[in-house]
């Protein structure tokens, strides 16, 4: 008799739950990201071997499981049990026991262990291990080193199912259980018990909502303290991914409140006084901006005011260069590269190399390229050790290339650590009596205060950016706040050369800068370098897109789809977005490349990829472009490439990359590529900035088509006020350097 459902609240519409008792005999799939599995089990009621899938803790063969779910028929592979919820049970039998121990579960366990282990103890093996491990010493083949290995192995098996468990009722993933596991071993479940806000603070993956379903679930009441405290904090995390480094006191408590549902304004009010007395937040009067009292994160404002600070302090230590013999190199040098600098680029030159810090910035075209040489080389053959970094690889790449000097990303040059610290800091600084970094517009208040850190007091910082470009993902706005500020050296390139204005992609760089609608390029192609594309209807340009990308840019320019073609949008969603993009030119530029799982997302051999967030034990970053050059299912691994260095991913670490045949303007700061193609509708509506549209176009070597509506892109022109970060740091300048 099959076992009868069981529901305590049975509901004709949503058809009630079984449970079955099923023994493991083989795992068709696993995927360590998210849980999800198919296995293959043998159920008492059911003949032969079934299969059953969901989201479960990896299993091996021999295990006993009890299931609760539902019996589907899938349309192409028959009849299998859903898995809602899974109970891991001990092995039962001789027969299992061995199939269990076997299948290498326990480590420091094989077959031919496992067999002696069961000749000895028969069917109270596992017994023995959880109750008297010590016995195990009888056994041949097992010192104390490899019982501790054994014992260590079952515990944390022990813990980990225990915590799975735990959070399959308040609906939390297998594989975010077995992340919260490994951050407090243990203790994780007693932690979670708790106080499970402290998840969403301490382990990657578990935000604010998933916590707060848990203790609500676990009768934490509405307005108590813990959730009170955790709102506040996160809503001012989630005000810093849009770039703000405070929020406005009364902007705070009305978003928080609209995220609780409702609150008590006297008890947010006393949640803030208890962070501000633990030092978590900081209140600050800004009547200079019309804010009234705002509120920190304590490390933000720590941060603020140290930038201010060690700016200060590297300006005012001396560190004279010999100008007669300045410009004695300058000439050398224009005779040498047979360039003579404008009055604006010689200047620039030398204030960049007179001054302990120096802003160069402009556009495309206007001579950075060559003005950041000159510095470079002026500064190398005056004696002046100099050193050159990026926020980004390619960024880097480039800034090598344009100068012919080694370049590193920042976070390699500094030495950036696991832990979130860096190696060289204000202990153990760079040896450099230069510092030049590029794309400084890229830079957050985090990766700024730490090119300060390291810097000693001789030297010198040449920050090189363009002021049009998309600010920094992170929170700050580093270039933007020092050029206000108006307390630093800098200059400003604006004349576009002779050459320059040959290409229509700088040409209408600066014409969508200056808010003017794009011009077409005059000539034919495959000389022509940009087209604007009118098309309203969102399908029609998808498959625009798909067309250009897969078939008449190939046919045209020469160019692999591959490789040199880059789409940029400015959205996830729709169907312009970067998903649905990515899933169909992932079809039709590498439809046979060998396919596995990464959550609920397809990735396959030969797949474009992009880090999406910083990996410094891989010395990956986010925004580093690579290719998966193979997979192997079996041992869970897979190889990345990123230019020409293979970096090795466990299956589980996989969701740190997004497919990059389609990805975000953002996600392009810092790079560039020979053809992008960039589609713009009125859909993009919240996201529709002058600057987007510049740094996209801007990201374009060879050819730049953009394609869409002709009312997105007036729009996009109109609004050249990208919404404004909540920041002080020119303010704190100001008063630092000149108070």
């Amino acid at each position: 008799m099959k076992p009868q459902p069981r529901s305590s609240n049975p509901n004709p519409l949503c058809p009630p739950l079984i449970t079955i008792n099923a023994e493991v005999q083989g795992v068709t799939f696993f995927n360590p990201a998210n849980g999800y599995a198919v296995i293959r089990v043998k159920v008492r009621e059911e003949p032969g071997i079934v299969t059953a899938v969901g989201n479960i803790v990896e299993v091996k063969p021999g295990e006993l499981l009890n299931l609760s779910g539902q019996w589907k028929e899938h349309p192409k592979y028959g009849r299998q049990f859903l898995i809602t919820k899974a109970e891991p049970l001990l092995p039962a039998g001789v027969n299992a026991i061995r199939r269990y121990l076997a299948s290498g579960q326990l480590k420091g366990v094989g077959p031919a262990l496992a067999e002696r282990m069961i000749k000895l103890f028969k069917d109270k093996t596992l017994e023995i291990i959880d109750t008297d491990p010590d016995q195990l010493l009888r056994v041949e083949g097992i010192g104390v080193s490899k019982l501790q290995k054994i014992v260590q192995s079952w515990e944390e098996q022990h813990h980990v199912r225990a915590l799975i468990l735990f959070l399959q009722e308040h609906d939390v993933s297998p594989a975010l259980a077995v992340r919260i596991h490994r951050h407090y071993g243990a203790q994780a479940l007693q932690k979670v018990r708790d106080n499970p806000y402290d998840l969403a603070y301490e382990v990657h993956g578990i935000g604010f909502k998933t916590a707060d379903a848990i203790a609500l679930k676990l009768g934490f009441a509405p307005y108590c303290r813990e959730r009170l405290e955790a709102a506040l904090v996160y809503m001012l995390f989630h005000a810093s991914e849009s770039g703000h480094v405070f929020v406005p006191l009364d902007e705070l408590l009305e978003n928080t409140t609209s995220l609780l549902g409702g609150a008590p304004l006297e008890e947010l009010h006393s949640a803030l006084d208890v962070l501000a007395e633990r030092r978590r937040i900081i209140l600050e009067e800004l009547p200079t901006q019309g804010l009234g009292t705002v509120v920190y994160l304590s490390h933000f404002h720590r941060w603020e005011n140290e930038i201010a600070q060690r700016l200060r302090e590297l300006i005012q230590h001396p560190a004279a260069v010999d100008k007669s013999k300045l410009r004695n190199v300058l000439a050398q040098l224009e005779a040498r590269h047979r360039i003579t600098l404008s009055p604006q680029q010689r200047q620039a030159v030398e204030d960049a190399c007179l001054n302990k810090v120096f802003i160069l910035t402009g556009g495309p075209g206007t001579g950075k390229t060559t003005i950041t040489r000159f510095i470079v080389e002026a500064v190398t053959a005056l004696g002046i050790a100099v050193k050159l970094a990026a926020p980004t690889g390619r960024a880097a790449k480039r800034l090598s290339e344009a100068t012919r000097t080694h370049a590193s990303t920042l976070h390699r040059l500094l030495q950036y650590a696991p832990d979130g610290g860096f190696g060289m800091n204000e202990t153990k600084m760079l040896k450099a009596g230069m510092l030049v970094v590029d794309e400084v517009s890229m830079l957050d208040c985090h990766l700024c205060l730490a090119v300060l850190r390291a810097l000693p007091l001789t030297s010198r910082l040449v920050l090189v950016g363009d002021v049009n470009q998309l600010p920094s993902v992170g929170p700050g706005n580093i270039l933007g706040d020092l050029l206000k500020s108006a307390a630093l050296p800098h200059a400003e390139l604006t004349h576009i050369y002779r050459q320059a204005q040959e290409s229509m992609i700088v040409v209408n760089a600066h014409r969508i800068n200056q808010g003017q609608f794009p011009c077409q390029s005059p000539k034919p192609p495959p000389e022509a370098d940009f087209y604007w594309i009118e098309q309203d209807d969102p399908s029609r340009v998808q498959a625009m897109i798909l067309q250009m990308v897969c078939e008449r840019i190939p046919a045209g320019y020469g160019m692999d789809p591959r490789l040199d073609v880059q789409v940029l949008t400015p959205m996830h969603k729709g169907e312009v977005g970067t998903q649905q993009l990515n899933t169909l030119l992932q079809e039709r530029l590498n439809p046979k490349g060998r396919e596995f799982a990464v959550g609920f997302r397809k990735m396959r051999v030969g797949d474009r990829v992009l880090q999406m967030r910083n990996n410094y034990d891989k010395e990956v970053f986010n925004g580093d472009l690579g290719w998966i050059s193979s997979v192997n299912i079996e041992d869970g691994q897979a190889v990345v490439e990123f230019d020409g260095r293979d970096v090795s991913y466990e299956l589980s670490e996989m969701d740190e990359l997004s497919l990059a045949y389609a990805v975000s303007v953002h996600k392009s700061q810092g790079s560039e590529y020979p053809c992008v193609v960039m589609p713009l509708l009125t859909q993009h509506f919240m996201l529709l900035q002058r600057n987007l549209i510049y740094t996209g176009l801007t990201r374009a070597r060879r050819l730049a088509v953009i394609l869409g509506s002709k009312k997105a892109l007036v729009i996009g022109l109109k609004n050249a006020k990208a919404k404004n970060r909540y920041t002080d740091l020119a303010r704190r300048i100001v008063e630092m350097v000149e108070g």
